[in-house]
């Protein structure tokens, strides 16, 4: 089971790349296969800690580079495939049948989609026909390698931690911090495809998520939310004069970290609450 965990991982992942380098329909419908997707990775991770197996986020190098979206399509039937079989040694048969029927359908899905040519490799380094000094062009280059890994990150830490929490206040503020990440993700990931510069994540090692100081995690990572925001506001000044669309863009995303700073102090308090409860 730790295997399927793992490629369903990879599929995920593998699922969301397709989307950023997509178009049109094919996008969001690639975009809600692979929340589908995540939801079973979350119910499998339940399932292995109901089990008392260890587990962990490791997964292989998923390579993405292709010329036409068709390619990745089949690669991710493939894996679809190996997945429905692996799926079986689940002994929880209502999740099987579950997981099982869904790779089905979206299995099905896939194979009708139209080819179409993909251009998220081709290190253009154009965003919407937006014409960036290069000044504007490198920081906004370096900004989405950086923080698209950070949200990756984000998302799968949060996960963790919401997984082996039965706090419902903390639960939700995680719901909240990975669905904020999720789109973040997304938003970076769209325009590092439409830049031709889309590449997977890094895998994260498991002392990233495996927390053993929570409060330290927390302040640790109210100090990252602020550097972030301060690094949205160096990338907006460094685009307005290029284009005040961007710029906005990225105030909006800087906007966002307050929220996600009063979320994380207010479980840095609830969590200290419980310490001294306990």
């Amino acid at each position: 089971m730790k295997t399927v965990l793992i490629k369903t991982h990879e599929l995920w992942l593998e699922t969301l790349m397709a989307g950023f380098m997509s178009q049109g329909e094919s996008r969001i419908t690639l975009y809600d296969f692979s929340d589908i997707i995540f939801r079973h990775f979350t119910w499998l991770e339940h399932y292995m800690i109901e089990q008392g197996k260890s587990y962990d986020y490791d997964r292989d190098i998923i390579p993405i580079k292709v010329d036409n979206l068709g390619v990745i399509l089949n690669n991710i039937n493939r894996r679809i495939s190996e997945l429905s079989l692996q799926i079986m040694a689940c002994s929880d048969d209502n999740l099987a049948q579950r997981i099982s029927s869904d790779l089905k359908y979206i299995s099905a899905t896939l194979a009708k989609m139209n080819n179409a040519p993909v251009s998220a490799f081709d290190s253009s380094r154009m965003l919407n026909g937006i014409t960036l000094s290069q000044e504007a062009t490198d920081a906004l280059t370096l900004f989405l390698f950086e923080e698209s890994y950070k949200e990756y990150e984000l998302i799968m830490i949060y996960n963790y931690l919401q997984a082996h929490s039965s706090d419902a206040f903390l639960n939700r503020i995680f719901q909240i911090m990975i669905d904020e990440s999720k789109f973040h993700l997304r938003s970076f990931g769209q325009m590092m495809a439409e830049m031709g510069i889309l590449g997977v994540p890094r895998t994260i090692h498991k002392s990233l998520y495996q927390i053993e100081d929570v409060k330290k995690f927390l302040r640790d990572g109210i100090e990252e939310e602020i550097a972030a925001k301060e690094m949205c506001k160096e990338l907006s000044d460094a685009v307005a004069k290029d284009s005040t669309e961007l710029a906005a863009f990225f105030d909006f995303i800087n906007f966002q970290e307050d929220y996600h700073i009063s979320l994380m102090t207010e479980a840095l308090v609830h969590y200290e609450g419980l310490e001294n409860h306990g």
